[in-house]
């Protein structure tokens, strides 16, 4: 199918269902039970390094909690980036079911098609707990859906960084031209408005960030936030630390499984693989709401690292870039109908936490530097 094709299009893969707040759709005609519990072996192709323990483990958590409900008969193995599938070849992978599932971020396949951007983030988008409602309960997971249903893959959200960091700089940012001529690791959407602003993107997997920095091959990098940064080992070979990470003001990692694979399923183990799938997306952002904040206070006390907020003209710089680079995006119809649900979504989304969340975060955190 053709992207022109794609309005209109039913969503492909009906027996997998679509998960809405942690339950399954099924096909009303399939029959309500399957006998027979037959042992299953998969195969994941991760687009992250072992060592990243907290997006990595998101596909272990998955894996061992599909284990456990289908009692050891369906086996779902994790191999993490590079090991049998590169980091960026996951989704083609599992579109030629070299493998039968990837853990993988959709905004690394933008080549071939800008609006898969929005299964990650977009600049200046979502926070987690607005992306989660839009696709669990808004539409989003639908029309997210259809633009995968040309690879023959089903989408599935598979956790969330929450909002990231601005990233690990070798020189000071006072201003907009400080950006010019910057080697720079920053993937997706984020990364064409960084392209913009005079920046030299690079598209470097995680696991191979601290060499290039350490080494001069690039001047910046920004991957997810304190834990995995300090963890990684960013704040030994770079000494500026900014923020926010307004290109990812959440990220949304993906499940991706081959159609044919998952139709192939009993319908139990289909059910067991969708819960587990929507455990492992929570687990990951309650995983990082408790592991950055110490290691953010590490960062701060160490003396060869300075926290600093991008300047207003950066900030200001970038959010023209980005809604220009959206506006010419919606040229593409596809594009347009996916961006016209997120907005949707997210005015309405926007006004209800500013009027009560946002309120009472701001006036506690004024209280408390009064406080201190």
């Amino acid at each position: 199918m053709k992207r022109r094709q794609f309005i209109g299009k039913a969503v492909a893969g009906t027996a997998a269902g679509t998960l809405l707040a942690g339950c399954s759709t099924q096909n009303t005609d399939a029959p309500a039970i399957q006998t027979g519990t037959p042992n299953v072996r998969w195969t994941l192709a991760s687009s992250f390094a072992r060592s990243l323990d907290t997006i990595y483990a998101a596909a272990e958590v998955m894996s061992q909690r599909v284990s456990e409900l289908t009692d050891g008969r369906f086996v779902i193995r994790v191999y993490p980036a590079g090991e049998i599938v590169p980091a960026f070849e996951v989704l083609d992978s599992v579109q030629k079911r070299t493998v039968e599932m990837g853990h993988s971020a959709g905004y690394y396949y933008i080549g071939k098609n800008p609006a898969f951007a929005f299964e990650t983030t977009v600049p200046f988008g979502l926070t987690a707990r607005q992306y989660n409602s839009w696709v669990y309960q808004g539409g989003g997971q639908d029309i997210l859906r259809q633009l995968f249903a040309d690879y023959e893959v089903l989408n599935y959200p598979g956790g969330n960084t929450g909002a990231q960091m601005g990233g690990w700089f070798n020189r000071e940012i006072n201003s907009l031209n400080d950006l010019k001529g910057l080697s720079m690791r920053i993937p997706g959407l984020g990364g064409r408005v960084m392209d913009q602003l005079g920046v030299s993107v690079q598209q470097i997997p995680g696991g191979e960030i601290y060499p290039a920095l350490d080494r001069g091959a690039i001047d910046a990098a920004e991957w997810v936030g304190p834990y995995d940064d300090e963890k990684l080992g960013f704040n030994q070979v770079a000494r500026y630390y900014y923020f926010p990470g307004w290109w990812e003001p959440s990220a949304n990692l993906s499940f991706f499984i081959n159609q044919a694979a998952m139709a192939d399923l009993p319908l139990s183990y289909q059910a067991a693989l969708e819960a587990s799938m929507a455990e492992a997306n929570q687990t990951m952002l309650t995983r990082y709401d408790a592991l950055n904040p110490p290691a953010l206070q590490r960062i701060i006390h160490d003396s060869n690292v300075e926290l600093k907020p991008f300047p207003d003209d950066v900030m200001n710089a970038a959010y023209s870039a980005s809604q220009d680079l959206l506006g010419q995006e919606r040229l593409d119809s596809v594009f347009a109908q996916v961006h016209d649900s997120f907005l949707a979504w997210r005015q309405d989304s926007d006004q209800w936490m500013h009027t009560a969340e946002y309120a009472m975060i701001s006036y506690m955190n004024r209280h408390l530097r009064s406080d201190s």
